[in-house]
């Protein structure tokens, strides 16, 4: 044999390492459950270690949920590091990259998530858009004045839901829960169980709100219902972002953005003087939607395939 044959990669080799897929070690499924239960109970548990008489949303309550969230999802990696070294799991990533955070595919992971998810709410935009007492030029120097930013970041509640719960939410939520769930029920599968634990840990708003009776009963637990609903159909979009880009950043902008928007005002769109027109952009951007959820999340521009993808046994469509 030449000194050229030893330098020259063996194909068989190479193919033997390509098709080499992971297998779950036994027990695996009742670990990363309970693990995901765990954390879903350690970041809800984090809001009520603080004894008080006030309302949530009152400023000394909400600088005090952000102390103990922010400890709790700072600690949220060491639960993955944990269950991966019960488990054995050996993945061929760093802890980092599995998690979502890393620079490969980072500019489209922050840019096309977030328009696509603009598409989804087009009606609600343009909506907004008509109902605005600015010009177009108004809300441009509204957003690029810095009093305005300044504003927002002395609000406690801004602060909240555009900046400390999407980013403590989605590291807790699918960051730190999908490299679990995934190689026990894969990619797919984990899609729409990830969200239960999210859309449970929501419920905690029933105990403040019976607290302070704000509404009866049944009003409190159909809302309490309606919420579960709608977080379980958001988680199980973002841990679909997630999975398919392999970024963190993507679901983070997605749900700051969904909390600035809120729920869809459709009663709204249906008494508006302009409602043909609000409604049939409702109807364009969720047929736009649907039409571009698959290519503009397609795994190609992240860096395919996905941190998160090579802890599945087998391929699976939804990581390609």
């Amino acid at each position: 044999m030449t000194e050229d044959d030893d330098l020259t990669p063996d194909p068989m080799s190479q193919q033997v390492q390509s098709n080499v897929v992971f297998v779950p070690p036994d027990g695996l499924c009742w670990v990363s459950i309970l693990s995901c239960l765990l954390l879903a109970c350690s970041y809800v548990g984090s809001l009520y270690v603080w004894r008080s008489d006030l309302p949530r949303d009152h400023p000394a309550v909400i600088k005090r949920r952000f102390t103990s969230v922010l400890i709790v999802s700072a600690l949220s990696p060491v639960f993955v590091w944990a269950w991966k070294e019960f488990t054995g799991v050996r993945p061929n990533h760093s802890l980092l990259a599995l998690m979502g955070i890393r620079l490969e595919g980072l500019l489209p992971a922050v840019i096309l998530p977030l328009l696509l998810t603009m598409v989804l709410f087009l009606g609600p935009l343009i909506q907004l858009a008509m109902d605005c007492p600015w010009s177009f030029i108004d809300g441009i120097r509204v957003a690029i004045d810095p009093s305005f930013w300044a504003l927002c970041l002395s609000d406690m509640r801004w602060l909240r839901n555009q900046v400390v719960a999407p980013l403590t939410e989605e590291l807790v939520f699918r960051a730190c829960m999908l490299p679990m769930l995934v190689p026990c029920a894969g990619p797919s599968t984990s899609i729409f169980t990830c969200p239960l634990f999210f859309g449970v840990a929501h419920f905690h708003h029933v105990i403040e709100l019976l607290r302070f009776r704000q509404g009866t009963v049944s009003g409190i637990f159909l809302s309490a219902v309606f919420q579960f609903s709608y977080t379980a159909v958001f988680g199980a979009y973002t841990a679909l972002i997630f999975i398919r880009t392999g970024h963190l950043v993507g679901p983070v902008l997605c749900h700051s953005f969904c909390n600035y928007m809120g729920f869809p005002a459709v009663s709204a769109a249906l008494e508006h003087p302009h409602r043909t027109t609000v409604l049939s952009f409702y109807l364009l951007g969720v047929l736009l939607f649907l039409l571009l959820l698959f290519p503009m999340t397609d795994p190609l521009f992240y860096g395919a395939p996905t941190p998160v993808c090579s802890l599945t046994s087998a391929p699976a469509s939804i990581c390609s």
